[in-house]
């Protein structure tokens, strides 16, 4: 229902912002301003806007359907900085013109005009160019932190963190070999994959066994673990928003891609790993409430009440909720992804008034709470204004 109230929203916005590039590009030249080119290029432009509908119609075949899906996440990010840079290049001009610089003759000029329009569509290319290339680049962030708590054999635990990586359309093989490379270079004792491994759909990931293959590459001292997020479900998604409502059952393959990839998934499950301390990983609330089979999560102190409170307690949970209760329950450490700090700005400055800890490090009681932004990406494959990361915690023990 909401897809559908918004359809119109985003067609007229769609509208205003091809008005405002058919005006500026008429300026420029005088073949732009012919009807055989503004005809040529408006439908282009319906075409290349209407692929988030084709692309969730058109399933088969699946080249054309991976084509429209790859145009239809370079749509998204583009048209968002498109609606951005010239709504501020109109609100300037409506501000201008109540102003004594109106009455200017150069206010009124075909110079000034065509000079705006080609200002504001270069700042748009490079945005978008930006966006796209540094999505592809891999960062690692460094959190040093301490607990008063022993932990046996070790000083300090590293523990390489990564979320969101939703394989599909965004993330190939490639970058999934550059990622398990950069893990390995980092030397870890722990390996935490906190949730949306998945795009919903296991049909996007083009070549599932190669990618197991390869995350299965993964070195550490005490393995691979990882918990399940919202997206880690198989569901029809048009523009955000999904479709189909409850399901009885998950998806199989999701379990068995992790099987094969040497994860080991924990959903409100606990282990004690090698006597030195715990691993919890949390079900995830959207996902629970989607799925009909599946049971409601634990609460913290569910899961903690029995436990040794004397060791260090790591809990794996995909959104970053619950902090205070979980560091109640006895967590020393809360590992989590799911914001990807907005992934795309102006939304990394919005998140902080949503998520207690939107990104980054928060101590929360005795326990800290680590927020990635996420390996992949999700929807629009650009970043700006946030990064693509691996997060090495390095956790000191009293001793």
């Amino acid at each position: 229902m909401a897809a559908l109230f918004l359809a119109p929203f985003y067609l007229a916005v769609c509208f205003y912002v091809l008005n405002w590039m058919l005006k500026w590009m008429a300026v420029c030249n005088n073949i732009f301003a012919l009807a055989a080119f503004r005809y040529g290029f408006s439908a282009l432009y319906i075409l290349t806007a209407t692929t988030l509908l084709s692309s969730f119609l058109i399933k088969k075949p699946d080249g054309l359907h991976r084509t429209l899906k790859h145009i239809s996440n370079l749509w998204l990010g583009t048209f968002l900085y498109a609606l951005i840079g010239i709504g501020i290049a109109d609100f300037i001009r409506i501000l201008l013109y109540f102003s004594p610089l109106a009455d200017a003759s150069w206010f009124h000029s075909r110079l000034m005009f065509a000079a705006t329009g080609f200002f504001t569509g270069v700042l748009i290319l490079f945005f978008s160019f930006y966006g796209f290339f540094h999505a592809k680049k891999l960062y690692t962030t460094t959190w040093n932190i301490s607990s008063a708590k022993s932990c046996s054999g070790h000083d300090t635990l590293k523990i390489a963190l990564i979320a969101d990586l939703h394989l599909g359309y965004n993330t190939d093989e490639i970058f999934l070999k550059r990622l398990v490379k950069r893990i390995n270079k980092l030397q870890p004792d722990l390996i935490i994959v906190a949730g949306d491994t998945f795009d919903n759909d296991f049909h996007a990931i083009k070549h599932p066994q190669k990618c197991a293959s390869i995350l299965s590459a993964l070195k550490s001292t005490y393995g691979t673990y990882c918990c399940y997020g919202n997206h880690d479900l198989d569901e029809a998604i048009l523009a955000g928003f999904t479709f189909g409502g409850q399901k009885e059952n998950a998806d199989e393959r999701f379990e068995q891609f992790f099987h094969d990839a040497g994860m080991t998934l924990l959903d409100d499950e606990v282990r004690l790993i090698e006597n030195h301390f715990y691993l919890v990983g949390r079900k995830d609330p959207a996902r629970c409430k989607k799925l009909i089979s599946e049971k409601e999560r634990l609460t913290p102190n569910q899961l903690t009440q029995h436990l040794d409170k004397s060791k260090p307690i790591l809990i794996i949970d995909h959104q970053p909720k619950e902090l205070s209760l979980l560091a109640d329950a006895g967590a020393d450490l809360i590992l989590g992804g799911h914001t990807h700090n907005g992934q795309l700005f102006p939304g990394n400055l919005l998140l902080p008034l949503m998520w207690e800890n939107p990104y980054g490090l928060l101590k929360k009681g005795n326990a800290y709470s680590v927020v990635t932004s996420g390996a992949g990406v999700w929807g629009p494959n650009m970043r700006l204004g946030t990064k693509s990361e691996i997060c090495l915690v390095k956790m000191q023990f009293h001793s």
